[in-house]
């Protein structure tokens, strides 16, 4: 069946989180299966990983962590609602738990959500600051680690803070369909509907403060073991449904290739985490770097590309409308 012209971002997350993590994504980006990366600026092997970016010219955007390890902002200079006892981000849900309960961020500008509103705003100023200075330029794009830059209240705060600082592309976690993946496990799956209820709601605030982002997400039913030709190529499919054959249409995959982290290198502070210790990591480079894949792909009418491409479409080549793909009720043009 003919399908809609697609233009493929492939990003892997976590770059600057351990040395055996870069070693594999620099790995599928000189194989030609990642096209773009999200630097952990607060990541134990940023420097190095910075490094690795400028050797070898990867397009490289900011992965904002507030979940994981140490702030490289104020906040790491004493107490902080974002900071646990122990001077470390929340953790990826209790982050969010904070979030829902106030403690964090407040929707209502009132005296003390403004204060912790200005915690978030300047931890992700620092960051994109920190990136600055490790790589010599602004970042191709800005997205969040655990996607905690769709959640509630966050979300205003990170549009305002990258429309200040420049920056006008970012991700939109929304996989269509997602609910539908059995082959997820229950608690995957709950995160992720809610990941992507989020993003939804966080279109409004990112559309009114300039930002862009791609047509179409995939990513959230291709993570770790669940990633294959199969779940990635169907993934594709389902966000494409309804779109005319013939139509432009951008898309990123978020992928998290790499080598198994091994203890104590790694982390964000507090050491790598079991995921990033896990032959899953190692699974998402063996898919991705296979031949089957992209062959699969081409079949598929799709094209790889650089996130600093979409920007430069040629006339005509525009995004879908409303009637054809109903989950971007905002579409931002690329």
């Amino acid at each position: 069946m003919a399908r809609p012209r697609v233009r493929l971002v492939v990003t892997a997350d976590d770059f600057g989180y351990c040395p055996r993590r870069d070693e594999g994504i620099v790995e599928a980006f000189l194989a030609g299966a990642v096209t773009s990366v999200s630097l952990l600026v607060n990541g134990a092997a940023a420097e190095s990983a910075a490094e690795l970016a400028r050797r070898h010219r990867i397009p490289t955007g900011l992965h904002a962590n507030l979940s994981e390890g140490r702030p490289v902002g104020p906040a790491r200079h004493g107490a902080s609602s974002l900071l646990g006892p122990e001077g470390f981000f929340l953790g990826k849900m209790g982050f969010r738990e904070a979030v829902a309960a106030g403690e964090v961020v407040l929707p209502q500008v009132r005296r003390c959500g403004f204060r912790k509103m200005l915690l978030v705003r300047g931890e992700l100023e620092a960051q994109l600051s920190r990136f600055r200075e490790l790589l010599g330029r602004d970042p191709t794009h800005v997205d969040g680690h655990q996607h905690v830059h769709v959640l509630p209240g966050v979300c205003q705060v990170f549009a305002e803070a990258l429309q200040a600082c420049g920056v006008r592309f970012t991700r939109l976690p929304m996989e269509r369909g997602v609910g539908g993946c059995t082959w997820l496990e229950a608690p995957a799956r709950a995160f992720a509907c809610s990941v992507e209820q989020d993003a939804r709601a966080a279109m409004g605030p990112f559309a009114r403060h300039g930002l862009r982002w791609t047509d179409v997400f995939v990513g959230l039913s291709t993570c770790g073991r669940h990633m294959s030709t199969h779940h990635v190529s169907g993934a594709l499919a389902r966000a494409l449904e309804g779109i005319p054959t013939g139509r432009a249409v951008t898309a990123e995959l978020m992928a998290h290739p790499g080598y198994p982290s091994v203890p104590p290198a790694g982390g964000s502070g507090e050491g790598p985490d079991a995921f990033s210790c896990s032959w899953e990591r190692l699974h998402e480079l063996r898919v991705l770097t296979a031949p089957v894949l992209w062959a699969q792909l081409a079949q598929d009418g799709v094209q790889l590309c650089a996130l600093h491409e979409l920007d430069s479409k040629r006339p005509g080549e525009g995004t879908p409308s409303e009637a054809t793909l109903e989950t971007f009720l905002e579409p931002s043009p690329l």
